[in-house]
């Protein structure tokens, strides 16, 4: 039985542009096996819509508040979202 699939949009905050942070993330949610999307936000913040199970999206959550080695994480913001169907996880357009 497949455990149930949960949307979350995450938002992480501090030094996380510039620092290969989306790219990092993106192929962490990849290995998670995640779908959904990464992009800067133009506050500084980045954004990320995930959609797995609670284990992955816990893991993803964890990742997220430390980052790659450059990254300076102040807070990671985390919302549920009605669930969304994503094939692979892809980079969005800075919003």
């Amino acid at each position: 039985m497949t455990a149930p699939s949960e949307t979350w949009r995450l938002f992480a905050h501090g030094h996380v542009q510039g620092v290969g942070y989306r790219a990092a993330c993106e192929a962490q949610a990849t290995s998670l096996q995640l779908g959904g999307w990464v992009r800067n936000r133009t506050d500084g913040s980045v954004e990320v819509v995930a959609t797995g199970s609670r284990n992955q999206l816990e893991a993803l959550r964890q990742w997220m508040e430390q980052g790659p080695p450059a990254a300076r994480v102040s807070k990671v913001e985390q919302e549920t979202l009605p669930p969304e169907v994503f094939h692979g996880f892809s980079f969005r357009e800075t919003r």
